[in-house]
């Protein structure tokens, strides 16, 4: 498993519960789980960019006036 034992991954586990606490674990999986969700997403969606034409006249007009 990517050259990581049982050992060490328990070794890294307790670390991350003493730094973080037992409280903020579940916060820090649950932000984790979007971000992995949310990269997926990105990743696979065919890029979009919006082309339609804005009336800069009308931005002006409003900054003058």
């Amino acid at each position: 498993m990517f050259g990581i034992g049982f050992q060490e991954l328990l070794v890294v586990l307790v670390l991350v519960l003493l730094v973080f606490g037992a409280n903020k674990l579940p916060e820090i999986g649950g932000g984790l789980g979007r971000a992995i969700r949310n990269f997926k997403r990105a990743a696979s969606e065919p890029d979009e960019i919006d082309v339609t034409p804005t009336d800069k006249k009308d931005k002006n007009d409003d900054k003058q006036a």
